[in-house]
């Protein structure tokens, strides 16, 4: 293992300076393999204690501490089989015999709910079982998705090791234009980079259009860092964070040094330019969020689905944005509008605020908060539908039979497709 002299301080990014934290260290290098302290685990019904109980049981082991760890339940609820009820009972029945004190359970999406409830601030190292855990990093938290191997070690020993990764940074100038959001930055960087552009590194977003952002935008934007195959997708944090996370219940002295996270100049990153003023609505077409271009590739493509909902697209500044292009109007004729809103928090302050009434004058069905059709439960598509929809993924066979097209967009592009019937660019409307 190599070792940084103590001598002379190199200048770190934020990923080596939230492992060095973890790994109780005051620099590290890139390459270098530490155990580190685990602040937080999460996991959910489908990747948590169905997995765990039966390893843990073996073993003999407990966790290391039920205050570290959260357990919500959103990939299997509300139960449609015999199957879901299975897992959910004994999910339900593990959190009370493991004396879990955080379960969160029918309220959302876990990569939404995590940070509303208040569990993440900047400087944490964080683990998921999902691999849409990178959402953790808009915070300024080193967090990333683990299997339920990894998982168990964690839960046993509170630790984990990390190999420290290079930091690739997105740097976004200028202003989007209105219509144009973080989805479609993301799309478009997954179209540049691959799905495996970031493979074991961290990517770091940046730059004024980025921290112009609020935070639910930038939780995209860390979010499907998964689809481009990194492991953190970071966001330094700042005022904007700390505005969020005081918001939702963080004591101050936890922000007190929250704006140290954050990379040094001059730190060793590999820089990409982006200009935010020039994207254009951008459309993953079937099956790969790395199948994209302008939404005007793609225009009079038949709808017959307009689907906003998942943790990329059901946030209540994604709703907002949908009943900013729907109010006083009706989809087209043919087109089912679903939406699921990714939590109960952000559905109360979107019927507060009449817009969830907007949707659904607009024709929309509301479905539960959960993972819904993204994790291929609940509101799956039939035979030969095409779809257009707010998901990170559109993978063959993931949201229904694998003769379902599902093409990928924001909620701006979502609503006005479903308006038009067909796959429509939402600067036209604005």
């Amino acid at each position: 293992m190599t070792r940084v002299s103590s001598s002379t301080h190199t200048p770190q990014t934020l990923a080596q300076k939230l492992i060095a934290r973890a790994a109780g260290r005051s620099q590290v290098a890139v390459g270098e393999v530490l155990t580190c302290q685990v602040d937080l685990a999460m996991f959910h019904d489908s990747s948590g204690p169905r997995r765990l109980k039966p390893m843990l049981d073996d073993l003999g082991a407990k966790i290391w501490d039920p205050n570290k760890v959260v357990l919500v339940m959103d990939h299997y609820v509300p139960a449609q089989d015999a199957d879901a009820q299975r897992i959910v009972q004994m999910s339900r029945d593990t959190a009370r015999a493991w004396r879990l004190p955080h379960v969160i359970d029918s309220e959302g999406i876990c990569h939404v709910v995590l940070p509303e409830r208040g569990h993440l601030r900047p400087g944490m190292l964080c683990v998921g079982g999902d691999s849409h855990s990178p959402t953790g990093g808009a915070f300024g938290t080193y967090m990333f998705g683990i299997g339920a191997t990894e998982m168990l070690g964690v839960v046993v020993t509170g630790e984990i090791w990390v190999q420290v990764p290079r930091t690739l940074r997105m740097l976004w100038s200028g202003q989007l234009a209105p219509g144009v959001c973080a989805k479609d930055m993301m799309l478009h960087m997954i179209a540049r980079f691959g799905m495996n552009g970031g493979q074991y590194q961290a990517v770091e977003f940046a730059g004024d259009a980025v921290m112009a952002l609020g935070m639910q935008e930038r939780m995209t934007l860390s979010n499907m860092s998964a689809e481009m195959g990194a492991q953190a997708g970071l966001i330094a944090a700042d005022a904007t964070t700390c505005a969020y996370l005081r918001s939702v219940g963080v004591r101050e002295e936890a922000l007190q040094h929250a704006e140290q996270w954050h990379s040094d100049a001059g730190a060793d990153c590999e820089d990409f330019d982006f200009d935010a003023a020039s994207l254009s609505p951008q459309v993953a077409a079937p099956h790969s969020p790395a199948n994209t271009r302008a939404v005007g590739d793609y225009a009079d493509v038949g709808l017959d689905v307009a689907y906003i909902g998942a943790c990329t697209g059901a946030k209540l500044e994604d709703l907002r944005a949908a009943a900013h292009v729907l109010r006083g109007q009706r989809v087209a004729q043919g087109v089912r509008l679903l939406v699921a809103p990714a939590s109960a928090r952000d559905q109360a302050q979107a019927e507060r605020e009449g817009v969830m009434q907007t949707l659904r004058d607009a024709g929309a069905q509301v479905l539960p908060n959960s993972c819904g059709a993204c994790a291929g439960y609940g509101a799956t598509f039939e035979e030969g539908a095409r779809v257009i929809s707010t998901t990170a993924r559109n993978f063959k066979g993931r949201m229904g039979p694998a003769s379902v097209q599902v093409y990928l967009a924001s909620p701006w592009t979502v609503a006005a497709s479903a308006l038009r019937g067909s796959i429509s660019d939402v600067r036209e409307m604005l």
